[in-house]
């Protein structure tokens, strides 16, 4: 099955002014690969400032105007340039953000979903897919304000796939929400999946992802460090130490905290960027030069001692 977005050797960089008048860039995600297939959930995983929020921003083409991209991305096999991505944006692409607080709240939920329109047919598509979500038809006079934070999140949901997009870009939609409620948030992005859309869940939470991704990335420090399909934790045959420290970390598995923090974009260097926290780190890990992406046992892995292999 062709992809429905490939990203390949993806980079985003910012310019910022640093001790006065100087300038440095500030290389934030950095060779980034990776690939959906429509009816296919991939989760994108990883510690706050790892990249996951700007890797979205990066798809839709809405970074901010000191930043640099570098790389491919493809939509249906064809590079999503800024001018296609500015015409596919809340039609065949669409975002679910992290914030409620996108809603308009000056906006009834009804106008705000149906984007302005008010002919029968926008406004019978407006009650249907409220509907989908277990929302019913007096819920479009409702004000944002008016509405609990499950409802809230429900209608963020059925304002972007309200035009049956073919990829789904959902950021962080559960935060604040007890796990029954995210769960059920979540299982809507697996409905929308199997209606054939791609979708792809950037999120903290490793055990909600996990519930329904068919395939998880995992980000360290703006790089692609591992990706597995989501059998591979259940079965132990994960690859990357930070991976499967991630796993053990998780209430069930024994809550092991990983020693050490993440480096900031400014502390970058040659070589493994886990090599400080990681138990396996030998001197060939902390470089020259970049660790290289490889496939292995059905998944990728960034690292030169993987679980389960020979040395890279």
């Amino acid at each position: 099955m062709e992809p429905i977005l490939q990203v390949e050797h993806l980079s985003i960089s910012f310019s910022q002014y640093h001790r006065g008048t100087r300038k440095r860039t500030l290389p934030v995600i950095h060779d980034l690969s990776f690939s959906i297939c429509p009816g296919q959930v991939t989760a994108v995983v990883g510690s706050s400032g790892s990249g996951k929020s700007l890797l979205a921003h990066g798809i839709l083409g809405i970074l901010p105007y000191n930043s640099a991209l570098e790389g491919t991305i493809l939509y249906q096999g064809t590079p999503l340039t800024q001018r296609r991505a500015e015409q596919l944006r809340g039609r065949e692409i669409v975002l679910v953000p992290q914030g409620v607080t996108y809603l308009d709240p000056l906006m009834e939920v009804g106008p705000q979903i149906r984007k302005g329109r008010r002919d029968p047919r926008s406004k019978a598509r407006s009650r249907a897919v409220l509907e989908r979500y277990g929302l019913g038809p007096e819920v479009e006079k409702r004000y944002p304000f008016e509405l609990s934070g499950g409802m809230a999140r429900r209608v963020l949901i059925a304002s972007a796939v309200v035009e049956q997009p073919k990829l789904i870009l959902a950021d962080e939609p559960t935060p604040g929400l007890d796990a029954r409620a995210a769960s059920r948030i979540l299982g809507h992005f697996r409905e929308l999946a199997e209606d054939g859309a791609g979708v792809l869940l950037i999120t903290h939470d490793l055990e909600l992802a996990l519930t329904i991704a068919h395939r998880v990335l995992v980000l360290y420090a703006g790089e692609t460090i591992e990706e597995a399909s989501a059998a591979d934790f259940s079965a132990g045959r994960l690859r990357h130490p930070y991976t499967r420290a991630l796993w053990a970390a998780l209430p069930q598995n024994g809550f092991t905290p990983i020693p050490g923090t993440q480096p900031y974009p400014g502390e970058i260097s040659d070589g493994c960027q886990f090599a400080p926290r990681c138990p396996r780190c030998r001197p060939e890990c902390r470089g020259p030069g970049p660790v290289p992406y490889v496939p292995r046992a059905g998944g990728w892995v960034r690292c030169r001692f993987p679980e389960g292999g020979e040395a890279l």
